[in-house]
C-alpha cells in the first residue's frame, strides 16, 4: 500500500474511466456506486509496484494474507445493499479500506471493523487523503461480535466469507435493514453464494442467494 504522497494523474483518471465502464458491460447499473467508484483513486490503496496494474478488474495483495478486493466486487456488493446517505454501516473486514471508502463517498457512516492489528495500525496512520472521509470510524477486533455499543445499523457488510450469518450481527441490524455477505465454506470457494439478508419489520429474516464468489475465510478473535 501507498505510505506516501501521490497524485492522481489524468493516466490514472482514464484508466479509472475504463474500469468503471467495464464494471457497467459486467452488469453494474448502480449510477451511484459507479460514480462513486470513479471518484476514488484505487492506486492509493497500493503499493507503487502496482500503480500500472491499479485499475485492472483484480484483487491484488494488502500484506497479511489479505487482499484488495476486486471491483467488480466491490461494485456488487455496494450494489446490493442499496445505500442511502447518512445511513450507519458496519463493515467487517476493512482490509485496504478500499471498500469502506467506497460506503462513505456515497454518504454512509461507515463503522469498520479490522481484526489484523497490523492492517488495522497501517490504516490508521497510512493514507493522508483520508482526512477527507471523516464519516468512517476504524475499529479494532472481532468481527463476528460486531459493534453492539454502535448499534443499530441500518446496513452490514462483511467482506470475507462467512460459514453462517452471524446472529449477533444480525441481533444488531436494524429491522428494515439489509445484510449482505459471501456465505459458504472457504476450502470450497466455488461453493460461496453473495447473500442479501433483509430484515423485515417484525424481526423475521428474507435471504435472497445471488452469484457465486471466492473470498478469504472470515476468522474469528482478533489476531495481534
Amino acid at each position: 500500500m501507498n505510505t506516501v504522497e501521490v497524485t492522481d494523474s489524468y493516466r490514472h483518471k482514464g484508466l479509472r474511466q475504463q474500469l468503471i465502464d467495464s464494471l457497467k458491460d459486467k452488469g453494474i447499473t448502480d449510477e451511484l456506486v459507479l460514480k462513486a467508484m470513479n471518484n476514488i483513486p484505487r492506486h492509493y490503496f497500493l503499493d507503487l509496484a502496482f500503480d500500472k496494474i491499479a485499475y485492472e478488474d483484480r484483487a491484488f495483495p494488502i500484506g497479511e494474507g489479505q487482499t484488495i478486493s476486486q471491483p467488480y466486487t466491490v461494485a456488487y456488493q455496494t450494489q446490493l445493499l442499496q445505500i442511502n446517505q447518512f445511513e450507519k454501516v458496519l463493515e467487517i473486514g476493512t482490509g485496504s479500506v478500499y471498500q469502506a471508502t467506497v460506503l462513505a463517498e456515497l454518504g454512509a457512516k461507515v463503522f469498520t471493523i479490522e481484526r489484523q492489528k497490523n492492517l488495522f495500525d497501517k490504516n490508521k496512520k497510512s493514507y493522508p487523503f483520508l482526512s477527507k472521509y471523516r464519516n468512517i470510524k476504524f475499529f479494532y477486533g472481532d468481527g463476528y461480535l460486531g459493534l453492539p455499543q454502535y448499534a443499530p445499523f441500518d446496513k452490514i457488510i462483511i467482506t470475507a466469507a462467512a460459514p453462517f450469518i452471524p446472529e449477533r450481527l444480525i441481533e444488531q441490524l436494524k429491522p428494515g435493514g439489509i445484510f449482505v455477505l459471501p456465505l459458504g465454506d472457504d476450502e470450497n470457494p466455488n461453493q460461496q453464494i453473495m447473500t442479501r439478508v433483509k430484515k423485515e419489520l417484525d424481526g423475521t429474516l428474507t435471504i435472497e442467494e445471488f452469484e457465486n464468489c471466492s473470498f478469504v475465510p472470515m476468522l474469528s478473535g482478533r489476531q495481534k
